[in-house]
């Protein structure tokens, strides 16, 4: 038995689970996340909607320093209204949705697209005053697609895959840096595109750094686009109509993240901090269900578990809540630069443990080729596997908050999810709703961020840092 094995608390153990199993507040959580509050972009109202939630349940709770941190941002944006149908030959509304940050159209535009996905920059260039206030088709028709999810990674012992699979960029003869140049000088009054995922699933994101003053762009489901190419390019009478309608927030150029605690009690380590966190901003095309209203919802209620259960931790036992971490780990990037500048600040993060990545029960964490930390948390993981755990991995993994602690030489380390339909069909996409995630799934994995996070606070020694192969 292993010294970590003999220190596990299985009082502790027992409680958290009991009452994360009987009093589970996981699916009010979640279900307020995604169906009341909805998609949560960085930077908008509605994400501040969120934050002003999320603190509120801390504050209920009995959180400590319950607060907002504030980082630089940029303009907000939000979808007012959006009409996208084909008119001619026939009626049929269009699966499709704006761009995050796009302008507003001149009100509705109705008329015969142009298809510019095989014309070369000159070409765009002749066809001039055509172009004004005209729908556009600004790519070829789609046809590779990302078919499979990435490798699952709790699965048979071995070496695990990780990271984010390529999506299949839209091709066209002029690179889209250069087309939407052209359109805007031209004064185009819409570009169209297809998404890279299949049947009705449309994946969009959005450039928060977008002019205002561009050409309004909006993604159709690949299949109502590619039939608007043939219907084109066949000579017959197709007309669409498009309308977006967005306004930008530019009354503060901040956003925030949402931070409370549970004090230490130990008078040598007390003001050491057990790190949970998970990003509460979302895409916008549905409500950020599996990424990344689950992971948030596992966070929050992990903090009410041990709040609930007036756990005395020696080591503090922080929350955070990072907004902008889809244009980049934006917020977790500005706590880390603020509050981790030295090598005194860096030590007193005992462990950062992030929940984000796909969707479903934990497995175990990603350990970041820290052998040494992940014989602990082997250890820790042992009395849960009545909940589903299954391994820690010794590989990491990127593209989520936990790489700027990672970066600067804290142990940080991310929850193992499935990806099942993860990246096919939610990740990013107007299929991330509230459906795609049991909320069994959500209250396992809180019981699992509460007993791993206790232990780390409890623990005698810090979690090991240096990475060993």
């Amino acid at each position: 038995m292993s010294a970590d094995a003999a220190l596990v608390d299985a009082a502790m153990v027992a409680a958290i689970t009991t009452e994360g199993r009987d009093r589970s507040e996981a699916a009010a959580l979640f279900h307020t996340l995604t169906d009341v509050l909805g998609p949560r972009l960085s930077g908008s109202p509605a994400y501040d909607e969120a934050a002003r939630w999320a603190l509120g349940r801390f504050e209920e709770w009995g959180l400590a320093n319950a607060r907002f941190e504030a980082f630089e941002f940029g303009r907000g944006w939000t979808l007012e209204t959006l009409t996208v149908e084909m008119v001619a030959p026939r009626y049929m509304p269009l699966v499709g949705y704006a761009e995050a940050w796009s302008p507003s159209t001149a009100g509705v535009l109705t008329g015969a697209p142009v298809y510019l996905g095989d014309r070369t920059a000159d070409e765009i260039d002749a066809l001039g005053d055509r172009l004004r206030g005209a729908v556009v088709l600004a790519a070829r028709p789609q046809v590779e697609f990302l078919r499979e999810d990435r490798p699952q990674p709790a699965g048979d012992e071995g070496p695990v895959q990780t990271g984010n699979p390529p999506f299949p960029s839209p091709s066209s003869a002029t690179p889209r840096a250069e087309l939407f140049s052209r359109l805007q000088r031209l004064g185009a009054g819409v570009a169209l595109s297809p998404g890279p995922t299949e049947h009705g699933t449309v994946r969009v994101q959005g450039n928060r750094n977008a002019s205002p003053e561009g050409t309004p762009s909006v993604v159709l489901a690949a299949e109502q686009y590619n039939m608007l190419v043939r219907l084109v390019e066949a000579g017959a009478p197709a007309e669409v109509r498009v309308e977006v309608g967005a306004r930008f927030d530019e009354d503060s150029l901040d956003s925030r993240n949402v931070l409370a605690e549970i004090p230490g009690t130990d008078s040598d380590i007390g003001s050491e901090i057990v790190l949970l966190g998970a990003h509460l901003d979302s895409w916008h095309t549905a409500t950020g269900a599996t990424d990344n209203a689950d992971g948030v919802a596992a966070v929050m209620e992990a903090m009410r578990l041990l709040a609930t259960l007036d756990a005395a931790p020696r080591r503090t036992i922080q929350a955070a809540l990072w907004g902008g971490e889809e244009q980049g780990l934006v917020g977790s990037r500005a706590w880390v630069e603020r509050h981790l500048g030295d090598e005194a600040a860096r030590d007193r993060i005992a462990v950062y443990l992030n929940d984000d990545p796909g969707s479903g029960a934990t497995y175990g964490f990603y350990m970041e080729e820290n052998a040494a930390a992940k014989a602990v948390f082997d250890a820790w993981l042992a009395p849960l596997g009545d909940l589903g755990v299954r391994r820690n991995v010794i590989e990491g993994i990127g593209s989520t908050d936990h790489v700027p602690f990672v970066q600067i030489g804290v142990p940080a380390f991310t929850t193992i999810k499935d990806f099942r339909h993860y990246d096919v069909r939610t990740r990013h996409t107007n299929a991330d709703l509230a459906d795609a995630v049991s909320v069994d799934d959500v209250r396992q994995s809180a019981i699992v961020l509460a007993v791993i996070a206790w232990h780390a606070a409890m623990r005698d020694e810090r979690i090991p840092r240096e990475a060993r192969p």
